[in-house]
């Protein structure tokens, strides 16, 4: 009982709704809230009665007050507004305020709760409060256990799932709302994202919530009732006294129990993962899916559905065969046997669509109406068998005894096997799902499917165990049918035949013309026995009927249940539904379509082993599930069904899959095939789905445990990856990098695309996480084998110091950082260069090896309006694409990973988010047009060309280990690799073939092996010119400044190039301009470059000299990588 309820009555004068106390004029409410208000305004709570005893009982909002659970008004005053409740001013939708509906008191006055519509809690942006703008209530806070507090007690509504928009959903304060500080601005308008429903939609949605007239049944007529229909079907009457004649008692009664065995264990598996959780309409489909994954629940889902659309036709030309036979008896036969089935089961098939269409209302009458009659059927069987009758003895029936028991306790197959006879009688055993078939129409599947499917298995299992042993106890295998076929005294001592005791002779059966009845013969044999046998031919009419129009529901609803989930194309039709129940009329005519086409095959035999592999594959599916369920040990994995053990399950899929395989193995194998291909198909096409499969768990399980066995192992150079960090940015900023980097890393190694943000502003760790999931889609929709890692931080040295130190998880850890060139150095802030080669420091600092890609067109796409269209119209769920456009439109450098203007969608330069059907798009100028080509030329195919491998520093071999990982990939290989090397004119011959032994050695292939003797030439006066024009802005000159200005000013600037510093790497600057010129002699065709990157000794360097270096030796080439390892070796020649 909530604390209002407790509570005195309120004094009844005090009409006027609390919902005005808030208010500044009650009278002339805005149509939404203000902009001061948001969403969970703290106010205080009104401490005196008098404050509602002021308003005016006609004030908007007072005429519909709400009542408590007591039935106390929810508007009272005295006591009762004394900190009891305080409530939020939000207006009604049409500015009138009509107040809160009386329906939604009782939700309203629960402790701490909030009643609020599933549309009024918006996606919260950086924790910024939002307006709930409620159409058809108003809400109410509580004391908390005696606190003002909007923090809310645990509920089951806060755990609901509802697709109606404004359906019964409550939703819990975000942790934003709670936690966040109350300054942030509030949005302008009273929608957070503008979502305004019409009032005719708010209707339509509120019908759609609240369905009226809706048949759920419960656990007997909805499951029992149904399963115990579809297990005794046709072959109770007409097929299991030829089985106890050719199998015997013994193993008939075996027969039943091992059928019976492989139901009770799926039956078992059934109930547990129904009561795993709420579960809808779909029944087999549905439950295969959401426990393994929509891989294998499609192809089940499919196969299910047409195995029952095929039952129909199975039952349905069952029913045909009794209906012939019967006609035969009268000679109102009206063709010929196989045209009559096929004329008789088209006119009933038509007939039990009717009775589908019209409804589940109906249909659940008639099931009811069928199982009356089956039940008085077998009744009549078992009265009539203790009531010896003379004139039937010839045909056979003798009455209980014990020699007849003996003589049939054995076998006496004819023509037929242990396992063919099983194999016709296990499709009697498949109508376990019956009642989970149509689990979206019951009341409580949890409890329903469980207790009704057990326990009409055990029902239907005992009653066909008690007639194989009554019609084995009182019926002999051959009888003539003719009267004269008696004994003699003087033949009694040669005759052993149980029938000879009872003064006939049916040897003639045996040797010399076959009969017409016995059990082995006369498949009507139940009617001769039962008391009164037109019930019997009714109880076949009603078994194969009721299976038929089971089957008939069954296939419509979990085909509707596939289609919803859209997981294969096409048949998005079916899934609608009609009317108050949803039904699917469609499907309903599709089901006997293919019903009708199986009928006129009008052979029964033909007919039952192809659905008894359709069923026995869905079974065998269902018990995998709980097995794999309860392996991956998922903590959401806990049905309240406990009777079930995953080793038993998994014993009753290898059961379920053997007995298929004994049924029909061609069968058996057409079925496994087309469920492979289907799975095969589901999986490569990757439906946008997330149902929390056991499949998700236990890759999660196998992922964890062999992360952690990898972590006790030591690494081995055999077994080096190149692990790299990859300074992208937002991943589609520099496609060119993210191309190139997972070209050599693609099921080789670890690639983190490494993102620091940073900014003035407080951090929203919400839009972190967000772009994370979302830039991690991007990354997956262009299969970029990569994990997208975004980190705020107060600079970019600082952000990448946290991923260089984090990123990863035990052994799964970068070794390798990776940048773009940092094409722009010269046109900002130098400081920023300072960051950019101190991450290089760091890097090496870490042991971590540093690559270094330079385009001379650039990396950095972000300014390019409308090149994220992609990645912005796959995210939006929105019908309009999404273009973003970046409001700036300047181009900023390739290695800074976080300024503002390098990113349409970072956080400090917000996107002009155009809603059109066709983006305005403004012509790329030449620049941004080669720039948009480059970055698109590592996604080619590589033709015929060359990777220059300047491999001039050993650095433990990750320079030469990068090329090989390349050229091994399909977009690559027709590439060849050409080394060179520094060395000496008198050496030339001897270093190459000392190289060419070494490659050798590591078994990599290359095509020439080039030795530079001229490397140590000195490089060209108008180069070096150059050079000293480029670094003249950046030297410190303090020779021409007192030392103490000089010293001051390397502080402050700690990028300076000094004088002395200048000259005492004179040698090394100019080797850096030689060998830009011997790269332009060499290898100006090339794909692409690799070649050691020159090191500077920290604290010795400044930034602006190294990064001059960098540039002289980088610039006007084509694509080239500067690589220098960690110098551990991660190449070796030993095995």
């Amino acid at each position: 009982m909530s604390e209002a309820s407790s509570e005195p009555s309120a004094p009844a004068e005090t009409t006027a709704s609390e919902c005005d106390l808030l208010a500044p004029d009650a009278g002339q409410r805005p149509p939404g809230p203000t902009p001061s208000q948001s969403r969970f305004q703290v106010d205080l709570v009104t401490e005196a009665a008098g404050a509602s005893e002021e308003k005016s009982p006609s004030s908007d909002g007072s005429s519909a007050a709400p009542e408590g659970p007591a039935g106390d008004p929810a508007g009272a005053g005295g006591e009762e507004a004394k900190g009891r409740f305080r409530v939020v001013n939000f207006a009604d939708s049409s500015g009138a305020g009509s107040g809160a509906s009386p329906e939604a008191g009782p939700e309203g006055l629960q402790n701490g709760d909030t009643v609020m519509s599933e549309t009024s809690l918006h996606s919260s942006t950086g924790g910024q409060h939002h307006y709930h703008y409620d159409t058809h209530t108003n809400t109410y806070y509580l004391r908390t256990f005696g606190h003002n507090t909007i923090d809310a007690v645990p509920k089951i509504d806060f755990y609901r799932q509802t697709a109606a928009p404004l359906g019964e959903k409550l939703v819990r304060p975000t942790l934003s709302e709670l936690h966040d500080e109350l300054d942030k601005e509030p949005f302008e308008d009273g929608f957070a994202n503008g979502d305004e429903l019409t009032p005719a939609e708010e209707a339509a949605a509120k019908e759609a919530a609240e369905p009226k007239g809706v048949v759920k049944f419960g656990w007997i007529k909805g499951v029992l009732v149904r399963c115990m229909l579809n297990i005794w079907g046709v072959m109770l009457f007409i097929r299991m006294t030829w089985i106890v004649g050719q199998a015997g008692i013994a193993l008939a009664c075996v027969i039943v129990c091992m059928a019976t065995v492989v139901t009770t264990i799926t039956g078992l598996s059934t109930s547990a993962i129904a009561t795993n959780g709420f579960v809808r309409g779909g029944g087999a489909y549905y439950l295969i899916s959401r426990s393994l994954g929509p891989e294998f629940g499609g192809s089940i889902g499919l196969i299910f559905a047409f195995a029952n659309a095929v039952a129909v036709a199975m039952y349905v030309v069952g029913f045909a065969e009794t209906v012939v036979e019967l006609l035969e008896s009268a000679d109102a036969v009206m063709t010929d046997n196989i045209n009559d089935v096929r004329i008789i089961g088209t006119i009933t098939i038509i007939l039990l669509l009717g009775i589908s269409v019209a409804g589940m209302e109906w249909e659940a009458k008639a099931q009811i109406f069928l199982l009356v009659v089956l039940i008085t059927a077998i009744i009549n069987y078992f009265i009539g068998s203790f009531i010896p009758v003379k004139s039937k003895e010839s045909f056979g029936y003798f009455g209980y005894d014990a020699k007849l028991l003996w003589e049939n306790m054995g076998s006496d197959f004819r023509d037929e096997t242990f396992f063919s006879v099983f194999a016709i009688f296990f499709p009697a055993a498949t109508g376990i799902l019956a009642g989970a078939n149509i689990s979206g129409d019951l009341a409580d599947p949890q409890m329903a499917i469980p207790k009704g499917t057990l326990l009409a298995i055990v029902i239907t299992g005992i009653v066909y165990l008690g007639v194989a042993i009554s019609t084995g106890s009182c019926i002999v295998r051959d009888a003539s049918g003719n009267v004269n076929d008696t004994i003699s005294s003087h033949f009694m001592a040669n005759c052993t035949d149980a029938a000879c005791h009872f003064g006939f002779d049916f040897s003639s059966c045996k040797n010399i013309s076959k009969c017409k009845y016995g059990l082995h013969n006369d498949m009507q044999v139940m009617s001769l026995v039962s008391g009164f046998s037109p019930i019997i031919s009714a109880g076949i009419f009603s078994a194969t009927l009721s299976s038929a129009l089971a089957s008939l529901v069954s296939a419509p609803k979990v085909f509707q249940a596939l289609c919803k989930d859209n997981i294969y194309p096409y048949i998005g039709v079916f899934a609608k539904g009609y009317g108050k129940n949803n039904e699917p009329i469609r499907g309903y005519i599709l089901t006997f379509g293919i019903a009708l086409g199986f009928i006129l095959i009008a052979e029964l035999n033909t007919i039952a082993p192809i659905i008894s592999n359709f069923f026995l594959a869905s079974y065998a599916l269902i018990n995998f599930s709980v097995f794999h369920a309860s392996l991956a040990n998922s903590p959401g994995w806990r049905p309240s069904f406990k009777y079930y053990n995953m080793w038993v399950s998994l014993a009753g899929a290898v059961l379920c899959c053997v007995v298929m395989f004994v049924i029909n193995w061609g069968a058996a194998l057409l079925t496994n095939v087309i469920v492979m291909a289907l799975y095969i198909y589901v999986s490569h096409k990757k439906p946008d789905v997330n149902w929390g499969s056991s499949t998700q768990a236990l890759t999660y399980q196998q992922a964890l445990t062999h992360s952690l066995h990898l972590s006790g192992v030591e690494d081995h150079i055999k077994n080096f990856r190149p692990q790299c960090l990859v300074m992208t940015g937002y991943p589609n900023s520099r496609p060119a990098l993210v191309d190139l980097v997972h070209a050599f890393t693609k099921n080789v190694g670890l690639m983190i695309c490494g993102h620091v943000r940073t900014g003035y502003r407080k951090p929203n760790f919400k839009d972190l996480a967000s772009d994370q999931a979302r830039y991690q889609r991007w990354l997956m929709k262009n299969e970029t084998k990569a994990f997208y890692t975004p980190v705020f931080a107060e600079d970019l040295r600082q952000g990448s110091q946290y991923l260089l130190q984090a990123a990863g998880l035990g052994r799964l850890r970068p070794n390798t950082l990776v940048m773009g060139f940092k094409t722009d150095w010269r046109d900002g802030d130098m400081m920023n260069v300072e960051t950019y080669i101190n991450m290089i420091h760091d890097a090496f600092d870490f042991q971590y090896g540093a690559v270094i890609l330079r385009l001379k067109e650039g990396l950095d796409v972000s300014h390019i309006q409308g090149q994220d269209e992609l990645l912005s119209s796959q995210e939006k769920s929105s019908g309009t694409k999404d273009v973003i456009v970046s409001i700036d439109t300047s181009k900023d450098s390739d290695g800074d990973s976080s300024k503002p203007s390098s990113k349409a969608t970072s956080l400090q330069n917000s996107p002009a988010v155009q809603k059109d059907e066709k983006s305005p798009t403004l012509p790329l100028n030449v620049a941004d047009q080669r720039l948009l080509e480059a970055s698109q030329q590592f996604q080619k195919k590589q033709g015929k060309g060359t990777v220059d491998v300047w491999w001039l520093f050993d650095d433990g071999g990750l320079t030469l280990l990068i090329p090989y990982l390349l050229t091994n990939k399909k977009r690559w290989k027709d590439c060849k690799i050409r080394v060179f090397i520094g060395g000496k004119i008198n050496r030339i011959d001897h270093d190459r073939r000392a190289m060419a032994t070494l490659l050798s050695k590591f078994r990599i292939d290359f095509s020439d092996i080039t030795v530079l003797g001229d490397i140590n030439t000195k490089p060209k006066k108008e180069h070096v010119a150059a050079f000293e024009e480029m670094v003249e802005p950046y030297r410190l000159k303090e020779d021409n400044m007192e030392l103490e200005a000089a010293e001051r000013l390397k502080n402050s600037e700690p990028w300076r190039i000094t004088d002395n510093e200048l000259e005492l790497y004179r040698a090394k600057t100019s080797r850096q301009i030689r060998l830009n010129e011997l790269l332009k002699e060499h290898s100006s065709t090339a794909n692409l470059i690799v070649i050691s990157l020159p090191l500077a000794r920290k604290g010795a360097v400044s930034s602006a000299l190294y990064m001059a270096w960098l540039e002289v030796l980088s610039k006007d080439l084509p694509p080239i990588l500067l690589v220098r390892g960690n110098h551990q070796s991660v190449l070796t020649f030993y095995s």
